[in-house]
């Protein structure tokens, strides 16, 4: 008889997030995590006591890809619009994965001004920063109008109410950076 595969906090996690792609974050419960992993729901609860306390570490897991995702900048793209159309560009990719980031409760922040001052963010910023040679305040500013332009875009695809159209979105994204920037030197030389 073979030995039993022992199951691992971090194959339970890869399992709910896959559970999550496949049918959302809603799914992910002992049963449906076991299934994938076809063992029984011992194991599960044995490493999560609860099931919010796995839905909280897959969240953790599908945050950090998607900050990996947004940041892939191939050489010679523009770095903040290929990293606002790459924040698009995941939800149309994983829309159930998205979903579950943004609209199911799971994120530390509470709002979009939470999120600008994490640390987390700071890769982001310093991109953008460098990409608009401003002042680290104002280039937060820049960065919650392009957030909430990109946020827009990605919620509506990633809910099936938009084809995505990359050159049209990238013409858009852009017009909002560069508008953006423009408003906040602007600002600063004032």
């Amino acid at each position: 008889m073979p030995p039993k595969t022992r199951v691992t906090e971090d194959m339970i996690i890869g399992a709910a997030i896959e559970v999550a792609r496949q049918s959302g974050f809603e799914s992910i419960n002992a049963r449906t995590v076991s299934e994938r992993l076809h063992c029984s729901t011992q194991p599960v609860m044995y490493h999560f006591s609860t099931i919010d306390n796995l839905k909280r570490a897959a969240y953790a897991r599908v945050d950090r890809l998607h900050s990996e995702y947004m940041m892939n900048i191939l050489p010679g793209q523009d770095p903040t619009l290929a990293i606002g159309l790459n924040y698009i560009r995941f939800a149309v990719d994983e829309p159930q994965l998205f979903r579950f980031l943004f609209q199911s409760g799971y994120a530390k922040e509470n709002s979009l001004l939470e999120m600008v001052d994490s640390e987390e963010l700071l890769p982001v910023l310093a991109v953008m920063r460098e990409g608009a040679g401003l002042s680290l305040e104002k280039t937060k500013a820049v960065f919650i109008t392009v957030a909430m332009f990109a946020h827009g875009y990605a919620s509506i695809i990633a809910n099936n109410h938009l084809e995505y159209d990359e050159k049209l979105i990238a013409e858009h994204l852009e017009r909002t950076w560069r508008g953006a920037v423009l408003a906040a030197a602007k600002e600063e030389i004032a």
